[in-house]
């Protein structure tokens, strides 16, 4: 959500603080106002209780003004309650003791406020402030879609009263490049807000704080913010001081992005005790800790709603759970913000809203992994406790993705059912599952196997089933079988297609080829190419701002969305594709391809608008689809709509981005609006005009497309704030009526561009919509300006309409649905409300949200009867070929792999070696030896072995700088070659000259042995072939100077290892050989080289025929590379560190013999 309230300790904090720092809303005003009346130092002390520890904040952790003598001090509650004197939770005129201990009574104590119950854990400690009634006033500072609005009255206090009714009021509106300043000045704030202040001193402090309340205001993005009681009075000597007893505040949590630095350093207590941090050495991204949004009274986060809440922040999908009732029999894990709230609905209006477990959502496509962190944690939570004789209940709803896949999501669910089998078992969980979208066969397909063999009884159901058919079966109101119970419903189109088999487009004729006719098949002749068509938006009526020639720019990379606008082109016949070129700032100038049915099609990148209609390029295009994110949505749409040219080609623009600052959106939808352009959200799906055009992902995959016969125009209209419900409309409607005329998502933010009345006016305008759908939800009142138009006359067709949220009436405390304008701030705001208000008004308004499609078919079938809709004969539309990567995931089509790997994978939620998760690696701490035995033997190794590994990576490890590849790796370092290239350079020089003997010594020993030649035949015999013994022999050591390394390998070998039978045969073939010589011993490299091979025999972690391959495919001189690298590293960095010139070696260090050029040979060749 983005409006969400704060404790008033820190609002006060960021009041202090930025009150004389924060830039005034108009430069003008700077000379105008008078030093501020307020204090510069917050003397505000907060208490909390840690209630995992049950610990209180300490007195002596107190800032420095509450030590000071004679204070006396306000304690109270700091948790978002209401009228905290009226419950008896304020502690007035207190000592500093008695103040402690007041808190320290209730801390933790449950406490009753009206009907909410909760512990108390949160406290606000504040000098006393005695003062005369007359100085009390009201200031009230909130937002609204029109601007604004600062109310004052000066009769504060406890018995303020009704503030609407008899408050001051100013409003602000919002700015716009035509009017950039809207505040009226500091003679407006007086003349309209303060003819009721006695004193003209007083007046004058009072405007200066209201001017530098409403700058704090807007620079750090505040929602809403009341202080009751301010006070103004006269101090000692005579002048005027302010002070803000109490207060309550909200801020736009989407806007953290932009002053959550400034919220920070407002709340670093060092800023204001003269010390350097209080910080406590926790590093934080900004000075001071983060904003904390507390939960609402009686709604203390669990641990579990605080991870989710963490997952949410973590990712760009949507993640939501709130705990109502952790005994409940019924739970819910649905998909999208406003099927959630139709399921909560449906639970409710059945009668089991004390039985509803949890409210939550998961939508905007979150991957494998963060869909089963949250499936666990509901699961885990639902699993708890006692068992219920009744068992437990779990809805996986859903409505119909645009762009989620159902499948992938439903992995993560399945992962987290198949880990909590035997809980589920044991609290008797019934699981009921209704899901549509991309790929929703395969999850619906897999989620029945998983009924099979999890134990758990599993009811599956899909998008011909309504999206809450199945919970009065899952609550047992019907059963299976009951004509209630949900069933497939047939379509009434005669004439829609059957399923038909996936037609995967023939591969075209290689280019270059010779066809039948003697043609050659160019590059070209497969690229279809469309002009710019000089069609104009003038000739279209207002009311139609999209038809089968409407042309856009897709602002983004985002060429998923882009492919299926122009397969949804295409499936509706039109000539041209709808996407004419796309925007990308990152990387523009340059051409991508796109399918256009079986062939393809080119569409230019530029980097911006600007460039894009440069040269009176595009002049056909007349929409935007801006996919910006929510940080870059608002200068990407204000650069076109502040553009002189720009804004007047642009009739239209779809904002996709979620979590778009409040203010913004106010902005971009009130400059639109003076330059005439349609805005559709932002936080939306888009739109759809069947038959002509469609906004990004809007409808969803191709077959559903086909499914809901939006391939061509029907005769409902409707508007819907959430785009998952809006894809569910599509569907309803394709059952129930002839299909959808047009269908916008305006968006669940607070300010959305455009509203329900926007078009529903234009769909009253449009001929060819006969009929209107509207699916509102509690929040906001944007309703009841379509009640207001029907009532006046300006709207006569029938509408069908419904507000969803109904459940929220049932709830003990304020729960935020998924939407962020989905919060009623007041009782017309709820959605009971709602739908009495719009049945009373002549709205067609359903007893149930489960009875909207009969409602609906019978106002379609009245209207047919009486010939105001004449349904069409239906056509097939062209079958649009699947692409290959989806056709894949949908196992429709096979082809064969071009690698095969079998030592990891990162495709799941974690990296996998060899079947073992990275994160068991480290808990088992299997080292490095345990990671190479996993990624080179594809197995765990025992631990002797793995310590092997690792000692002779230690062992090869370096070997000094005068050895070839060490040199190597030097010469080419200090010729100023990178880290990688003089790596390469070094291990380049490894062979059977340095360091390749461990393979040759291991086969070598191993031969003889196995040959059953005794160490001195094998002795022999090589020197007869005049063969050296690879792995015998030393430049320095000897008998009587023994190599250390080969005494290690040796002791550890001899004590650890079961057998050691080629390492025996080994040192037999030493003794003979250093009989000769005393030099001959057996060196590390056929030391290392024979140990290595008992243990690949002798381990039994591998077969003969393994170890005979692992010795021939060069596993030991992989060992000598991976260790030695760490040296040729070491030299490296080593040089660079020196700063080692260029190496020149010495001439005197080179015999240059020189060909006498009379001899022969080379006279030869000169002659050549």
């Amino acid at each position: 959500m983005s409006s969400k309230a704060i404790r008033e300790y820190d609002a006060k904090l960021l009041l202090t603080y930025w009150l004389t720092r924060s830039p005034l809303i108009d430069p003008a005003l700077e000379g105008q106002l008078g030093p501020s009346a307020t204090g510069s130092v917050p003397r505000v002390a907060q208490m909390l209780l840690n209630e995992e520890t049950g610990v209180l904040t300490s007195e002596d952790a107190l800032p420095a003004w509450t030590k000071e003598s004679g204070v006396k001090f306000v304690a109270k509650p700091d948790q978002l309650i209401k009228r905290r004197g009226k419950a008896g939770l304020l502690a007035l005129n207190k000592s500093r003791q008695e103040a402690l201990t007041w808190i320290k009574e209730r801390a933790g104590k449950v406490q009753k406020v009206e009907s909410v119950e909760g512990p108390l854990t949160s406290f606000i400690l504040e000098p006393f402030l005695p003062h005369p009634a007359d100085s009390e006033y009201y200031v009230c500072i909130n937002s609204d879609r029109s601007g604004d609005t600062i109310l004052f009255t000066h009769e504060g206090g406890v018995d303020v009263g009704d503030v609407d009714a008899k408050a001051l009021k100013l409003l602000i509106p919002v700015p716009t490049a035509a009017a950039p300043q809207t505040f009226p000045g500091k003679k407006a704030v007086i003349n309209t807000l303060l003819s009721h202040v006695p004193t003209q001193a007083r007046k004058d402090a009072l405007a200066d704080f209201i001017i530098r309340l409403y700058s704090v205001y807007v620079d750090l993005q505040y929602a809403y913010l009341e202080i009751n009681p301010l006070i103004c009075m006269e101090n000692s000597v005579g002048k005027v001081e302010i002070h803000y007893l109490d207060m309550a505040a909200k801020l736009d949590q989407t806007a953290e992005s932009i002053v959550g630095q400034k919220w920070a350093i407002a709340r670093d207590l060092a800023i204001y005790e003269g010390i350097a941090s209080s910080s406590s050495g926790k590093v934080t991204a900004d000075r001071g800790p983060p904003m904390a949004f507390p939960a609402p009274f009686g709604r203390s986060l669990t641990k579990e709603e605080a991870y989710i809440q963490k997952l949410d922040a973590s990712t760009g999908a949507s993640l939501k759970l709130t705990v109502l009732n952790a005994e409940g029999r019924v739970w819910t894990m649905v998909a999208g913000g406003g099927a959630s709230v139709v399921y909560s609905d449906a639970i409710a209006a059945a009668g089991f809203a004390n039985e509803l477990a949890n409210y939550g959502e998961y939508s905007g496509a979150p991957t494998e992994g963060q869909t089963y962190e949250y499936a666990k944690t509901v699961i885990d939570l639902m699993t708890r406790g006692a068992v219920n004789e009744q068992g437990k209940i779990l809805i996986i709803g859903g409505g119909i993705a645009n762009f989620t896949n159902v499948a992938a999501t439903f992995k993560g669910i399945i992962r987290a059912l198949k880990e909590y089998k035997s809980p589920l078992i044991r609290a008797k969980v019934s699981i009921y599952v209704r899901r549509g979208g991309p790929n929703y066969q395969e999850g619906l397909k897999a989620m029945r196997l998983l009924g099979e063999s999890l134990g758990v009884p599993i009811h599956v159901f899909g998008p011909e089933t309504h999206i809450t058919a199945i919970v009065p079966l899952a609550l047992g109101l019907v059963k299976a079988g009951d004509t209630a119970a949900p069933k497939s419903v047939s379509q009434t189109a005669p004439a829609t297609p059957p399923a038909k088999a996936t037609e995967i487009a023939a591969e075209n004729p290689p280019v270059g080829s010779i066809g039948p006719d003697g043609e050659r098949t160019q590059i070209n002749d497969q690229i279809v190419h469309f002009d710019s068509v000089s069609t104009s938006s003038a000739g279209r009526p207002w009311y139609r701002p999209f038809d089968s020639n409407t042309r856009s720019f897709v602002y983004g990379l985002q060429p998923r969305a882009i492919q299926g606008m122009l397969d949804f082109d295409f499936s509706c016949g039109r000539s041209t594709p709808s996407v004419a070129a796309m925007i990308y700032p990152f990387g523009g100038h340059h051409i991508q391809k796109f399918y256009w049915g079986t062939k393809e099609t080119l569409l230019p990148v530029y980097t911006s608008v600007d460039e894009a209609f440069k040269d009176n390029k595009h002049t056909d295009v007349d929409c935007v689809v801006n996919f910006a994110s929510s940080r870059s949505v608002y200068s990407s749409t204000m650069d076109m709509l502040r553009h002189p040219t720009h804004s007047q080609r642009i009739k239209s623009i779809a904002l996709i981005a979620e979590g778009v600052p409040e203010r913004h959106s106010r902005e971009i939808l009130y400059e639109a609006q003076q330059k005439g352009v349609l805005i559709i959200g932002p936080a939306t799906v888009g739109g759809i005009k069947p038959g002509c055009f469609r906004i990004g992902n809007s409808g969803g995959m191709m077959d559903n497309i086909i499914a809901s016969k939006l391939y061509r125009a029907g005769s409902v209209g409707y508007v819907s704030k959430s785009g998952g419900m809006s894809n569910e409309l599509n569907n309803i409607l394709s059952f129930t009526t002839n299909g959808v005329y047009e269908g916008i998502a305006i968006g669940g933010d607070r300010y959305p561009g455009s509203t329900f009345i926007d078009h529903l006016l234009r769909y009253e305008k449009d001929p060819e919509c006969k009929l209107m759908v509207l699916l509102g939800e509690v929040g906001g009142v944007e309703e009841y300006r379509v009640i207001e138009a029907v009532k006046q006359g300006k709207i006569t067709k029938p509408i069908v309409a419904w507000a969803i949220g109904t459940c929220a009436g049932m709830f003990k405390t304020e729960v935020q649905f998924g939407h962020a304008g989905s919060l009623a701030g007041s009782d017309v705001e709820t959605a009971e409300a709602k739908n009495r208000a719009m049945a009373a008004a002549g709205f067609i308004v359903p007893p149930t949200f489960e009875d909207l499609p009969d409602t609906i078919s019978k106002l379609y079938q009245s209207l047919v009867q009486k010939g105001t809709i004449v349904p069409q004969v239906e056509r097939d539309p062209p079958v649009i070929p699947m692409d290959y990567k989806w056709a894949t995931e949908l196992g429709l089509i096979r082809k064969p792999a071009a690698f095969i790997s079998t030592i990891s994978d990162e495709r799941g939620q974690e990296l996998l070696y060899a079947g073992m998760r990275i994160s068991d690696v480290f808990k088992e701490d299997i080292g490095l030896g345990g990671v190479v035995s996993l990624l080179w033997f594809k197995r765990r190794l025992p631990i002797y072995a793995t310590k092997f590994i690792e000692m002779v990576l230690m062992l090869t490890a370096d070997h000094g700088p005068a050895v070839s590849g060490a040199m190597n790796t030097i010469v080419a370092t200090r010729a100023g070659k990178d880290l990688i290239s003089s790596l390469a350079s070094g291990l380049l020089t490894i062979g059977s000259r340095f360091g390749g003997a461990l393979d040759e010594a291991a086969s070598m020993f191993t031969n003889a042995r196995d040959r059953g030649l005794t160490p001195r035949e094998f002795v022999d015999q090589s020197r007869k072939a005049n063969k050296l013994i690879s792995g015998i022999g030393h430049k320095i050591k000897s008998v009587n100077n023994p190599d250390l390394r080969v005494e290690l390998v040796k002791e550890y070998v001899n004590k650890n290892f079961p057998s050691h039978s080629l390492l025996d045969y080994a040192l037999a073939v030493e003794k003979v050989t250093t009989s000769k010589k005393d030099t001959l011993i057996l060196n590390v490299d056929g030391c290392i080289a024979v140990c290595f091979v008992d243990l690949l025999r002798d381990s039994g972690a591998f077969t003969p025929e393994e170890a005979e391959e692992y010795i021939k495919i060069g596993t030991l001189n992989g060992l000598f590379v991976l260790g030695r690298s760490i040296g040729f590293i070491g030299h490296h960095l080593d040089q660079k560190r020196l700063r080692a010139p260029l190496y020149r070696h010495p001439a005197d260090d080179i015999f240059i013999n020189m060909a006498d050029v009379s001899q022969p040979r080379v006279l030869g060749r000169m002659q050549q």
